[in-house]
């Protein structure tokens, strides 16, 4: 019997916004009438390829992540279809990311949730307040598989040329890799994923991948952001968007 193969597919960043799935009139509306996921300030910035052909968008809240308020300034990132039908979402907690690096004496732990079609689940990705200067960063998820908790660690390779990550399971096996491009100033990365993993990881990797393009400039934000509200030089506000998140399931409607 031949061995499962792994799944491969590469997110590929745009370096501009000259790309065919926005050039023409009334396209961004289109995609907007499509999908209500595709927001008025949504700005595509990728693609999916698998096996040469191109299988999924990426877009990301432009006016989010640009704006000058401090506690609504976000990453947030989705996956649509090449039809334009959602996939999944990644959003940055501000006041979850603020909340882990005031614990952590200052040190940004950026804390993202990502939602999946067809999941039930939210998951909640999370860098590691672990790490010594010079050490591999670390991510860290679980997803729930058949009423099990199955871990996940995305940590950075000790000798990382081009944004090179490898995810392990809970019992340190590898489950990925994502191999980055040195040279590709936007933004590219290789990745597979290991048989037997569900399916729902590949959402995840792919949204996980398009964040690292924004990786650095996030931890400066949450670092600066909890400097400041631990100094007393800031009161947190944060987006609904945000604090609809933390909103308790079952409180009264």
């Amino acid at each position: 019997m031949a061995k499962p193969a792994e799944r491969t597919f590469t997110v590929n960043m745009w370096w501009t916004n000259l790309h065919d799935v926005e050039i023409g009139f009334f396209v961004h509306t289109r995609h907007r009438a499509k999908s209500r996921e595709f927001t008025q300030d949504s700005d595509m910035i990728g693609e999916i390829l698998e096996g040469g052909e191109r299988s999924g968008l990426l877009t990301y809240r432009e006016a989010l992540w640009k704006s000058d308020n401090p506690g609504e300034k976000r990453l947030v990132l989705k996956l649509f279809t090449p039809s334009m039908n959602w996939r999944a979402s990644m959003e940055m907690l501000v006041g979850r990311s603020v909340q882990l690096s005031a614990g952590a004496g200052g040190f940004p732990v950026t804390a993202y949730s990502i939602r999946v079609d067809g999941l039930d689940q939210v998951i909640q990705l999370e860098r590691s307040a672990r790490k010594w200067p010079g050490m591999p960063e670390q991510f860290s998820f679980f997803l729930m598989v058949d009423g099990e908790a199955r871990l996940y660690r995305l940590r950075q390779d000790w000798i990382d040329f081009g944004g090179d990550y490898t995810l392990y399971d809970q019992t340190g096996a590898k489950a990925g890799r994502l191999e980055g491009h040195f040279f590709d100033v936007a933004g590219r990365w290789d990745v597979s994923i290991e048989p037997g993993q569900p399916a729902q990881l590949a959402a995840i990797l792919q949204l996980t991948s398009a964040m690292l393009k924004f990786n650095h400039a996030a931890r400066r934000h949450v670092g600066r952001v909890t400097q400041r509200v631990t100094a007393g030089a800031l009161k947190l506000a944060l987006a609904k968007q945000e604090t609809d998140l933390y909103l308790n399931p079952r409180r009264p409607r």
